[in-house]
C-alpha cells in the first residue's frame, strides 16, 4: 500500500489562527490526488515541500537569507585553524582555539553573539570584509 501522495501547488496565502498558521495553496485539478480529496477534513499529514525555481528544479535557500549564511560562516571560521593563524599573524588573537577566536570575533564586531549577524547589517558587513581579507590571505 502506497502511503505517500505527491502534487504541485502554488502558495497563495498565509494567515494566523488560534490553532496556528493556515497555509493556502492553489492546486491544478489535474494535479490534485483523489486520495487527498477523499480524506476527512481534520486528517493529519506530515508535509515535505521543496520550492522550485523557474527551471522546475529544487531551489537552494543558500544565499536567500544573508544573515543565516553569515552566522554559519562565522561558526565555521571560528573553528578554522587557518583563521586562527591569520588572526595570530596580525597579532589580533593570542590563543589559537575556538573559544578565544569566538570571543575575539564578537568583540571585533561589537556583538554579544554570532547569532546577531542574522539581523545586524552593520556587523554583518564588517564580518564580510573581515572574511574577504582572510580569504585573500588564505589564497596567497
Amino acid at each position: 500500500m502506497e502511503s505517500t501522495i505527491q502534487f504541485e501547488g502554488v502558495k497563495t496565502g498565509l494567515k494566523q489562527s488560534k490553532d496556528g498558521y493556515l497555509l493556502t495553496m492553489a492546486v491544478h485539478p489535474d494535479e490534485l490526488p483523489s486520495d487527498l480529496m477523499r480524506d476527512f477534513v481534520g486528517s493529519r499529514y506530515v508535509v515535505v515541500m521543496v520550492r522550485l525555481n523557474d527551471q522546475e528544479q529544487p531551489m537552494s535557500r543558500e544565499g536567500e537569507f544573508p544573515g543565516d549564511h553569515a552566522v554559519k560562516m562565522a561558526g565555521i571560521l571560528c573553528r578554522d585553524p587557518n583563521f586562527w593563524d591569520w588572526l595570530n599573524e596580525k597579532e589580533w588573537l593570542l590563543e589559537k582555539n575556538e573559544r578565544a577566536c569566538t570571543e575575539w570575533v564578537t568583540s571585533y564586531l561589537d556583538i554579544e553573539s554570532r547569532k546577531e549577524l542574522k539581523t545586524n547589517e552593520e556587523a554583518r558587513d564588517l564580518f564580510n570584509r573581515l572574511k574577504a581579507s582572510f580569504d585573500a590571505w588564505n589564497q596567497s
